[in-house]
């Protein structure tokens, strides 16, 4: 697969069959051809410079299988966001009967209010759909009804690092580090494949069952960014935003880095590197502040940090041709096998406490405690 290339647009019909996409605009598919395993590979982007890709429903829905809500039961809330709920679901049909995943609702209505939202929400499952990788959550099954948009994800029971980082304040630099490795591995594919992260946070970082991680939630990731390509929207949250993203002079990969340093700060400190007591002033210390940097930090984490967090992208490690390369080869990451990495032999420095294969016990409870309603389509 190519470095770079353009991801299919793509929908999806209430039986789960995948269809070519007709526009930024429009959700509703009737009438449009039916992908098949026989015709995939004449369903191309407009652009003969890219990689022709096969894809079909076998892409994303197992063998032959159609699924819908019917096939799954509803058993906990394990959060909201702006464009619907995640629900845990037991698989009560077809091959996986019995198994347990994460279901994700997006709600047309939401979704389409104007061009950028549908794409956001397109950007999220097309990326799914192609990108396979062992720190990247597994879309398993895609479908939709008259109203929603569902995405059937792997199950992570490990729950988000965002909690478990609030739990302990603050992470010892060999923990910080094992996140940051297996986080840097995934951004580096992501990288490859040609799409920006954009929202890297502790909340978008789950952990599975064993305690490695696994980046979620990609309605922000920007596709098909060939090299030196710079792209001007503004997303992203703001405490691990890069300033070239505040400032709308253009970004491109280099925007993942700065966000590693955020992140790495956060893990390091207990706090994002710059933060106020509301956004205008939160912005002004990420374009003007000094990083302040604790003295009980070694020094590899500290250049690694000031390379990381360099505000002139040109001087920002990772924003050369070498790209994770960059990260990887640093100091801070000396004792790091990045073998056993990829590998997933490294052992994680914890394991969540579980006592069952649908235990949501790492995850917040204001969500847990609430009855789960799919509620019906508006």
């Amino acid at each position: 697969m190519a470095a770079q290339q353009e991801l299919f647009d793509l929908e999806l019909h209430e039986d789960g069959a995948l269809e070519e996409d007709i526009g930024d605009d429009a959700i509703d598919m009737d009438g449009m051809e039916t992908v098949t395993k026989e015709n995939t590979n004449a369903i191309l982007m407009d652009n003969p410079d890219l990689q022709k890709i096969p894809i079909s429903a076998d892409t994303v829905n197992p063998g032959k299988e159609k699924v819908g809500t019917k096939d799954f039961q509803l058993l906990k809330v394990l959060g909201k966001g702006g464009y619907g709920k995640v629900f845990q679901v037991r698989k009560c049909t077809g091959q996986d009967k019995g198994k347990i995943f994460a279901m994700k609702v997006l709600k047309k209505a939401t979704v389409v209010r104007n061009q950028k939202d549908t794409a956001h929400t397109k950007a999220e499952r097309n990326i799914l759909e192609v990108v396979k990788h062992p720190f990247i959550v597994d879309l398993i099954y895609a479908f939709q009804t008259g109203g929603k948009l569902y995405l059937i994800l792997e199950y992570l029971s490990g729950g988000e690092l965002f909690m478990h980082l609030e739990r302990e304040g603050i992470f010892l630099e060999d923990t910080a580090c094992f996140y940051l490795a297996e986080i840097t591995c995934a951004l580096e594919h992501l990288h490859r494949e040609g799409i920006i992260y954009r929202d890297l946070k502790p909340e978008n970082i789950l952990l599975d069952a064993d305690g490695h991680v696994k980046l979620t939630d990609f309605g922000l990731c920007k596709e098909s960014i060939q090299e030196g390509d710079m792209t001007n929207t503004f997303c992203g949250t703001i405490e691990y935003m890069a300033p070239e993203i505040l400032m709308r002079t253009g970004h491109a990969k280099a925007v993942d880095w700065w966000s590693l340093g955020a992140l790495m700060y956060d893990m390091l400190t207990g706090a994002p590197p710059f933060t106020a007591e509301n956004r205008k002033k939160t912005i002004e210390k990420i374009l003007r502040c000094k990083l302040n940097l604790p003295p009980y930090l070694t020094p590899d984490a500290k250049d690694l940090l000031r390379r990381l967090l360099r505000r002139q992208v040109t001087q920002r490690l990772g924003a050369g041709q070498g790209d994770a390369e960059e990260i990887k080869s640093h100091p801070f990451f000396k004792n790091c096998s990045w073998e056993r990495v990829t590998a997933r032999t490294t052992e994680p420095p914890y394991k969540p406490p579980l006592t069952s294969e649908d235990d949501t016990s790492q995850f917040d409870t204001k969500f847990t405690r609430q009855t789960p309603i799919d509620s019906p389509d508006d």
